[in-house]
């Protein structure tokens, strides 16, 4: 998994696999698209907005739901 961060036009894309023929992207709302191939896999996360929508106080967070374990990856900008 790749997660890439574009801050000229605040896009950032969670890349789960490499795009193949036949993979569609889907809008699922104004600021989130969706690569999806006929068979349901996700091959990406395109967050438009994305400064907004992942960082929270210059990190992100993840948080492990199967442990409830979380931590932050602090941002340099």
């Amino acid at each position: 998994m790749d997660i890439i961060y574009d801050p000229r036009y605040n896009i950032a894309y969670i890349r789960f696999r490499q795009k193949t023929k036949g993979v569609e992207t889907r809008q699922i709302s104004a600021e989130i698209n969706i690569d999806m191939s006929p068979d349901g896999k996700v091959y990406g996360i395109e967050l438009l907005n994305a400064k907004e929508q992942l960082i929270k106080e210059k990190k992100i967070s993840f948080t492990d739901e199967s442990t409830g374990k979380a931590f932050e990856v602090p941002l340099k900008f």
